[in-house]
């Protein structure tokens, strides 16, 4: 066979190689995102998955590296109905990143919701179906995977060394439009690995914990550091980061059935009753049923999106408040915080 998208199921979605040669297993996953393929490619939450761009077209306006949200890129593929433009898939090339144009990513789309995320190989070139399979059931379930140690910095860094007050962030798989943000608001900022103790944070204003890939469940160390935390600096979670604030108070994650993925996604504020437009990128999730310190919900599922605890001086957001790509409803979550954060400074 010829190059395709297959399935842990057995399903095959054929296509043609636009980018770099050869087999990619990862997980098979969709984002709803009109704009920003060269920030999902580059996003350290996508490590370990194979992409779907359920826009029709993708490539249009080019690449720049400015764009990129790390220094390398995290999709392990992409498939797409139509690769547009020789920047683009150029760039996929030069990168490594196996790509497939010509899919029926519509039909692709409605088998994952209806199976859910799985296993998949994006293979360019001619393959034996049945040998894939058998590599297909040899990966590892995204359920149970512990991956901030493959994306996070190893030793700490400086990325802003002047501002009103001074923010550490906990790099899970950290999005450079977030430190961009932070630094824009006036804070300096110190990155750390994720695996920092707690005792090197409380000296900050503030702490945010990034988003970042896998599972949350996993990360004890990660969860631990945090529970000796909390009340001693004020801390900020975005993403990975709302979920592990979740499991050191008490609630419960679970993995979702083929994720929050794009650029569209609609959150209730249940302070404000207003609905944000949020970007949003994570298979897991935080269950429903415990309210206590719930200040933002799914309004596709009920998932918990938000939490705020006053008395920890703790808060998170599920979706990116960053929005890189946009919307930009939420945009001012991060800026916002960084005010509180001065005038207590």
């Amino acid at each position: 066979m010829s190059s395709a998208l297959i399935l842990e199921d057995g399903a095959v979605f054929g296509g043609a190689s636009v980018g770099a040669e050869g087999y990619a297993f990862g997980e098979a996953v969709f984002t709803t995102s009109m704009t920003g393929y060269q920030e999902v490619a580059t996003d350290p939450s996508f490590e370990g998955q194979i992409v779907c761009f359920t826009a029709p077209m993708v490539g249009n306006y080019g690449v720049d590296e400015r764009r990129s949200e790390s220094r390398r890129t995290h999709a392990r593929a992409v498939v797409m109905r139509e690769a547009r433009g020789p920047e683009w898939t150029d760039w996929l090339h030069e990168h490594g990143i196996v790509a497939l144009s010509g899919v029926d990513t519509r039909s692709l789309v409605l088998h994952l919701r209806s199976a859910g995320a799985m296993r998949a190989a994006a293979v360019a070139g001619d393959h034996d179906l049945d040998e894939v399979l058998r590599a297909i059931h040899g990966q590892p379930s995204m359920h149970g995977a512990a991956l901030v140690g493959q994306v996070s910095t190893r030793e700490p860094y400086v990325h802003s060394d002047s501002g009103e007050v001074r923010i550490a962030v906990v790099d899970f798989g950290c999005k450079r439009s977030i430190l961009r943000r932070l630094a824009g608001a006036g804070a300096a900022v110190d990155v750390f690995p994720h695996d920092v103790d707690a005792d090197t944070l409380a000296g900050y204003d503030g702490v945010l914990l990034s988003p970042g890939p896998g599972d949350p469940a996993p990360l004890d160390a990660e969860t631990r550091t945090l529970g000796e935390l909390l009340g001693r600096t004020p801390v900020l979670g975005v993403c990975l980061g709302h979920q592990l604030l979740a499991l050191a108070t008490g609630k419960d994650t679970f993995k979702l059935p083929f994720g929050h993925r794009g650029a569209n996604h609609p959150v209730l504020d249940h302070r404000s009753r207003k609905v944000l437009v949020t970007s949003q990128n994570h298979g897991f999730a935080v269950a429903a049923g415990d309210e206590t310190g719930v200040t933002h919900s799914s309004l596709y599922d009920g998932t918990v999106e938000g939490l705020d605890y006053p008395e920890l001086r703790a808060r998170s957001a599920q979706f990116h408040p960053e929005a890189s790509p946009g919307p930009h409803d939420a945009a001012t979550i991060i800026g916002g915080w960084v005010e509180e954060l001065k005038a207590v400074a």
